[in-house]
């Protein structure tokens, strides 16, 4: 049984080393603890340090591509390494390396295929009531959408099975944290969760300027992704209330109309049909979008059994390699022009 632990970073050489010395080299159930980091183009010396501690791979990225797809190339480059289980952590330190037994403890009993570390947010004193309120708020949002009951839907540290790795699609250029929830529960994983121990921040968020705009990004990524699994539901909710907006003018015109006033209503009538043909025909493209996503579970099992085929031998890697990633890349010039 081989673990992986995999560390996302943007310039993180002041708190790294301490991430990867927290790390239990030994875990009852498992034989090898291997530590990845992944250096997402790091103005600093975030890929040194690493190597200069004891990670055994540090792939590093020609450029930033942001927390999501740091992510996904961690997940990918861990399965290609033979990984059974991978835990992901952060480079700030914020999770504590001594909880990862616990993770992954209903992995190895078969409880589950995805296991995400609870921080307890209402107890946490660095945390403003504001945001433990939206944190409150935005996990039982997510668990109603994914039917999977998730207390932190936001939290970074998660240990996913090679089997929920292999499943995993990120599609989201900002995080992955609620959507691959929301996939999971779509997907029929099993999911559970666990509570862990959370240090002191070290620094601001670099992954939003502010609750305004992690909320803006967090609706649009959850929307998103409830659209493309859901998307007749999604599609049959948002005509509803359209349908709905246009009913009510015509039961308002019809009102005016027996009590002898319909006549200087003739505009909200207009209104009102209208709003009913954008109602239904957001109907018919529900229908569509949901024949279109039988094409997009097909896609997706075709690619979950490519990847299971590519990473079904284990590539052997020198201890403490640095790997680039720009053979696989685009190009900056070629991402602005995206």
């Amino acid at each position: 049984m081989k673990l992986f632990i995999q560390i996302p970073c943007l310039n993180e050489e002041k708190t790294l080393a301490a991430v990867i010395r927290d790390i239990p080299r030994r875990i009852e159930g498992v034989n090898e603890v291997r530590v990845l980091v992944i250096d997402d183009g790091s103005t600093d010396r975030t890929s040194q340090v690493a190597s200069e501690e004891g990670a055994d791979f540090v792939l590093k990225l020609p450029y930033t591509q942001g927390l999501a797809r740091a992510f996904s190339a961690g997940i990918n480059r861990c399965l290609e390494l033979g990984a059974d289980i991978i835990v992901n952590t952060d480079g700030d330190h914020q999770y504590s390396g001594k909880d990862i037994p616990r993770l992954v403890r209903p992995i190895l009993e078969g409880k589950a295929d995805i296991v995400i570390g609870d921080r307890q947010t209402g107890r946490l004193t660095h945390f403003s009531s504001v945001k433990r309120i939206l944190q409150k708020l935005g996990s039982r949002v997510v668990s109603f959408l994914s039917d999977v009951r998730i207390p932190d839907a936001t939290s970074g540290f998660r240990a996913y099975s090679r089997e929920a790795a292999l499943r995993l699609n990120v599609f989201s250029k900002f995080t992955y944290t609620l959507e691959t929830i929301i996939q999971a529960g779509k997907n029929q994983v099993a999911v559970a969760y666990v509570p862990v121990h959370v240090n002191g921040p070290t620094r601001t968020s670099r992954l939003f300027s502010g609750i305004a705009t992690y909320l803006k990004r967090s609706i649009a990524t959850i929307l998103r992704i409830y659209a493309l699994y859901e998307p007749l539901r999604a599609f049959f909710y948002i005509g509803g209330v359209i349908f709905f907006l246009g009913r009510l003018g015509v039961v308002r015109f019809l009102f005016q109309w027996f009590l002898g006033e319909g006549g200087g209503h003739i505009q909200s009538l207009i209104i009102s049909a209208v709003l009913l043909i954008i109602g239904f025909q957001v109907w018919m493209l529900g229908i569509l979008a949901d024949l279109i996503s039988v094409n997009r579970r097909l896609g997706e099992e075709i690619l979950y059994r490519m990847k299971k085929n590519a990473t079904s031998t284990e590539n052997e890697r020198p201890a403490v390699s640095i790997e680039a990633m720009n053979s696989t890349l685009p190009s900056k010039k070629a991402r602005k022009a995206v």
